[in-house]
């Protein structure tokens, strides 16, 4: 079944970004990023809106931004790693995209986060108990995705052909493989 859009979903610092970047490009496809359109229209970076307005207020912009980006064609979407705490966002992604979940372990995504002040949610004294709790917590909520690719110990391009492997034998996407 041909898909519209690719979305990459997962928690933190399993690569959904650089992944999506480089996916898109090989798909000839464009990319988008629902943080960045989040920090785009209200003018603040994610860390201030929690501090400032809330985790609430947050959700409520993620929710317009996935149902702007849901319109889009040909799109490699990145999302946020609590997109998937809302049914409807995942309802509006599965539409038109095929899911994709990268993961990673809990010390690889604390490895790759550690030193980002752009993350609200480890602003604690032990962040990797923070994660392997949100972890358990939003691991039934990612079983929406259509592929699981774990990112832990792979390079960018191993993770990239990865996934070019199985959308091209899952016929999910036309492009050029």
């Amino acid at each position: 079944m041909i898909m519209e859009n690719i979305a990459l979903i997962g928690f933190m610092g399993t690569g959904k970004t650089s992944v999506g970047i480089i996916l898109a490009q090989r798909l000839g496809w464009s990319f988008v990023d629902t943080d960045e359109i989040i920090t785009r229209q209200t003018g603040m970076d994610i860390p201030d809106i929690f501090k400032y307005y809330g985790e609430n207020y947050f959700r409520q912009r993620e929710k317009e931004a996935i149902e702007m980006v849901c319109r889009l064609r040909k799109h490699v979407i990145a999302t946020g790693g609590g997109v998937i705490l809302n049914s409807d966002n995942i309802k509006k992604l599965k539409e038109n995209s095929y899911l994709i979940c990268l993961s990673a372990s809990p010390e690889e995504i604390l490895e790759r986060v550690k030193y980002d002040k752009s993350r609200p949610l480890l602003e604690v004294e032990d962040p990797l108990k923070i994660i392997k709790n949100l972890l358990k917590i939003r691991e039934p909520y990612y079983q929406c995705a259509d592929l699981f690719v774990d990112t832990s110990k792979k390079t960018l391009k191993k993770i990239i052909e990865e996934i070019l492997d199985q959308i091209k034998q899952r016929g999910i996407v036309e492009c050029r493989l």
